[in-house]
């Protein structure tokens, strides 16, 4: 008997339904609207909706490369950490993912905002729906130690169950680290790296299906930022590296690239250009934790010129779940 079997959906359930195999965009809008007024999911549309991702996901290269054929654009997110109702406004604002306007989210979808279910479902589905509609990479909170502790894991309990958690760290290990654009811009969600000679292939060959590791590539690609004096030098967040111009300016050059994009950061603006506009910071959670006043930002490029076009947005309001609601007791009396 297949799991779908197993898992009934009652009567009484008059949320989005998925009919048969196939995730359409009827089932994605009606699904987000339902989250949108804080209904939930069926846990076996749930259930469907990530494992297909799944196997979308493991099936990809560590490093991927997008193509944006002449006269089209592609727009590139950062850090949206469970703030779903600034996602829907980012799809206001931006239109939803589709063959024609297609995107890539650049990591740390969940913990700390308390929609990350929400958020997490969303992208899952769309990436189901039109696998190159939208592009999803891994971020540093896309791990178990980091979800136990800022909330994901809490939240998936509350909200689906508590085989959800191991499904989702499954999930997360087979996202992809890295995107490269047209062969021209590199995206990732922390940096770069504490060695030179770092080639594009050494980053396609990680073997990535893994919790991230303490040090090395993978490591580094997840948490590393940029410093404004050259060189390298230990990250303030004691896991990764900071990293200056030189370093950025010689894996473009290395690399035959034009552009690093990375997230990770909150910045004011939503965005900063560093290292000589060599390096943007993107980052798409505004009023980040409802508290950091911040705006958030997108980019949107087109080709051939592939000139980043940067669009800042405000917070929009959200129903008082307060962040890291679902965060383990512990912290919150930190926070």
């Amino acid at each position: 008997m297949e799991w779908k079997e197993k898992i009934c959906v009652e009567p009484q359930y008059s949320g989005a339904r998925i009919e048969g195999d196939v995730i359409t965009l009827d089932f994605v809008k009606k699904m987000m609207d339902d989250f949108k007024n804080q209904k939930c999911l069926h846990k076996r549309y749930a259930f469907q909706i990530v494992l297909q991702t799944r196997d979308l996901l493991r099936a990809l290269p560590s490093l991927v490369d997008i193509n944006i054929p002449d006269g089209k654009h592609f727009t590139v997110c950062g850090d949206v950490h469970g703030q779903y109702y600034d996602l829907l406004n980012i799809f206001e604002l931006n239109g939803l993912p589709s063959e024609d306007n297609p995107y890539l989210f650049n990591g740390d979808f969940v913990d700390r905002g308390s929609f990350s279910i929400e958020v997490i479902l969303t992208l899952f589905a769309f990436k189901c729906m039109s696998p190159s509609a939208i592009y999803l990479a891994r971020g540093n909170h896309e791990s178990k130690s980091m979800n136990k502790i800022y909330g994901f894991e809490g939240e998936v309990k509350s909200k689906l169950s508590e085989i959800f958690v191991e499904l989702f760290a499954e999930v997360f290990c087979c996202l992809p680290l890295a995107h490269v654009i047209n062969e021209k811009v590199f995206v990732v969600h922390g940096g770069l790296f504490s060695v030179d000679g770092v080639k594009l292939s050494d980053i396609r060959a990680i073997d990535r299906f893994c919790e991230p590791p303490e040090e090395g590539l993978m490591c580094e690609v997840l948490w590393s930022d940029p410093q404004p004096q050259p060189g390298r030098g230990p990250s303030k967040r004691g896991v990764g590296l900071s990293f200056g111009g030189d370093v950025t300016k010689k894996f473009l050059q290395e690399n035959n690239l034009d552009l690093v994009v990375r997230s990770h950061e909150v910045k004011d603006e939503g965005y900063e250009i560093e290292h000589d506009g060599k390096l943007i910071t993107v980052f798409s959670a505004p009023n980040y934790c409802d508290q950091m006043g911040n705006k958030g930002a997108f980019i949107r490029f087109e080709a051939p010129d592939m000139k980043p076009n940067i669009v800042t947005f405000a917070a929009v309001p959200h129903p008082d779940v307060k962040p890291m609601a679902y965060a383990n007791n512990f912290l919150r009396l930190f926070s």
